[in-house]
């Protein structure tokens, strides 16, 4: 095992067995090995320490949803990964709660944990079942997924159900998704939504960059009023 990574499993059990989610750079190096001039050759600072934690922390679960074959149901995908979130929050507090408001900087995980769920929110829209532009839905999941999980993180006994976080995501998702029976404005709305998530996956040939980018805020606009 090289220095690096010495040091950051000596981190990462620290911060799993902490109280408050916290540590000393000295009883990591203690831990690891090393002097105190080696951990900052390393990342920098104690802040940078902390982020880097954080990603190897959620390289685990960020891997399994990178290699997760989409099923051909991306709503049932979309239910599935903010289950997947919440579990990965209980059983790993400490990282979760650094990576949600305890680091000045976001980790590099929560970049590529929005870009994944967003990938899936695409495909919701491509198939007519979103009824807001992806990157508005991708933000409600998003804060929606991470509030439930702090909580019942950060205040157990206020919430130790977990049909807290299904009854929670069901709202969240009414709220986005088109009907199976379409409501007034729902199909407008996901009809465009699904066009212009098909037009991001492969524009006409025939416009130019500025007209494609008009076409897709114009569906962007359509999508988000006739869905209200």
């Amino acid at each position: 095992m090289d220095q690096r990574t010495r040091i950051l499993e000596a981190a990462a059990d620290l911060l799993s067995r902490s109280a408050e989610a916290d540590f000393s750079t000295r009883a990591v190096c203690e831990a690891a090995g090393v002097g105190a001039p080696a951990l900052y050759r390393q990342f920098g600072d104690k802040e940078g320490l902390l982020a880097a934690v954080v990603d190897h922390g959620f390289e685990k679960y960020l891997a399994a949803k990178r290699a997760a074959e989409p099923s051909g149901d991306p709503v049932r995908d979309l239910r599935d990964g903010w289950d997947a979130h919440l579990a990965f929050a209980v059983g790993n507090p400490n990282h979760y709660r650094l990576m949600h408001g305890g680091l000045p900087t976001p980790p590099g995980a929560a970049a590529e944990a929005h870009a994944l769920l967003l990938a899936v929110l695409e495909r919701c829209a491509a198939a007519g079942r979103l009824k807001v532009p992806p990157p508005l839905a991708a933000q409600v999941v998003m804060a929606a997924n991470a509030g439930v999980a702090l909580s019942m993180i950060t205040r157990p006994t206020l919430y130790p159900d977990p049909e807290f976080s299904v009854l929670v995501r069901e709202s969240v998702l009414a709220g986005i998704l088109a009907r199976d029976r379409a409501e007034p404005g729902d199909g407008v709305a996901a009809t465009a939504a699904a066009l212009g998530a098909r037009l991001r996956e492969s524009a006409p040939a025939m416009l130019t960059g500025a007209e494609s980018a008009l076409l897709q805020e114009w569906l962007s606009r359509l999508t988000l009023h006739s869905g209200r």
